[in-house]
């Protein structure tokens, strides 16, 4: 099918991986329907796309919200009479350890990220199976594969959604529609500006980051030939059969690496970040974190001073 053919919704668009690849997407033509929380930001956006040559329409809403997901799919099909694929980009992040996260930013993690592409499912794939096919791609995660401290609300979110998707996969392809799962390493987006804070100090994304551009080239690849799971960044993809083949060993770093390279010090308030509520002042398709070419070696190398340091006993 070509570009300019394929009707897709981009849940999770007005920010980061969605902004972008609706920017791609809308160079191409292709008719979108773009979602998100942030009502002014995404009509923007949609005008942007518009701008590009895409019918593109905005439809405010909420992913962790079945009601509002199941209206999307129905605003999606009027206007445009089918759907021919659903990508699902929106997540919320948090920093902070297990005790310090409250519950309510935990569950809230869990009910964007995961329940946010169940309810996608259960409002698409009805309208699959009446026009005889679809695909479906949702935006997992690096951590989707390994875990580090400071994250669990996140990572126990993508490894659900994970496995979410394996099983998905099996059920539906036998019946024309496709499963594929983009998994991020870490990308420059303002998610990190977004995140929620509980750490007291000032966190900052691992490096290295990759350009958000690329994700939405992968995402805009596997709409015409669909994959099981692909994921983007690969230095940070060298650490999954790390994590697998030497666990010990991973546990043993990744702690450390956190402390050194993602929390930076400093008195931070906690802070909910956009996990409630969207943070429109702060979208944009790039964060600018970004580092020079050269610092790209750098996590090996605190990794490797990091296993050369006498152990002892860290005190919070």
């Amino acid at each position: 099918m070509r570009d300019r053919d394929r009707v897709v919704v981009l849940v999770g668009a007005s920010s980061g991986i969605g902004r972008a690849t609706a920017l791609r997407l809308a160079r191409r033509r292709t008719p979108l329907v773009l979602a998100a929380r942030s009502a002014d930001t995404l009509e923007e956006l949609a005008a942007e796309c518009r701008g590009l040559g895409s019918d593109a329409i905005a439809v405010p809403t909420d992913v962790s919200d079945e009601e509002q997901v199941r209206r999307l799919a129905e605003r999606a099909v009027e206007r445009f009479g089918r759907i021919d694929a659903w990508v699902g980009v929106a997540s919320v992040f948090a920093y902070g350890s297990f005790e310090d996260t409250p519950p309510e930013v935990f569950r809230q993690q869990i009910e964007t990220n995961l329940f946010g592409q169940v309810y996608s499912a259960r409002a698409v794939l009805p309208i699959f199976r009446r026009q005889g096919g679809g695909a479906i791609v949702f935006i997992a995660s690096i951590y989707s594969r390994v875990t580090s401290p400071y994250a669990s609300g996140y990572i126990t979110s993508k490894h659900a959604l994970m496995g979410f998707a394996e099983v998905l996969r099996q059920e539906v392809q036998q019946d024309g529609i496709t499963v594929s799962t983009v998994l991020p390493a870490t990308i420059d987006t303002p998610v990190y500006q977004h995140a929620a804070n509980y750490t007291g100090q000032r966190a900052h994304p691992l490096p290295p980051m990759v350009a958000p551009e690329r994700v939405a080239a992968t995402i805009h690849r596997v709409l015409h030939r669909p994959r099981r799971a692909v994921a983007v960044g690969w230095t940070q993809s060298l650490l999954v059969p790390l994590h697998g083949l030497a666990p010990n060993l991973y546990s043993r770093m990744v702690r450390p690496t956190m402390d050194l390279l993602a929390l930076r010090g400093g008195d931070v308030p906690p802070s909910p970040g956009n996990v409630f509520a969207p943070q429109p002042e702060l979208n944009a398709v790039s964060g600018d974190w970004r580092w020079p070419a050269a610092a790209r070696l750098l996590p090996f190398a605190a990794a490797a001073a990091i296993l050369l340091l006498p152990r002892r006993r860290r005190v919070r």
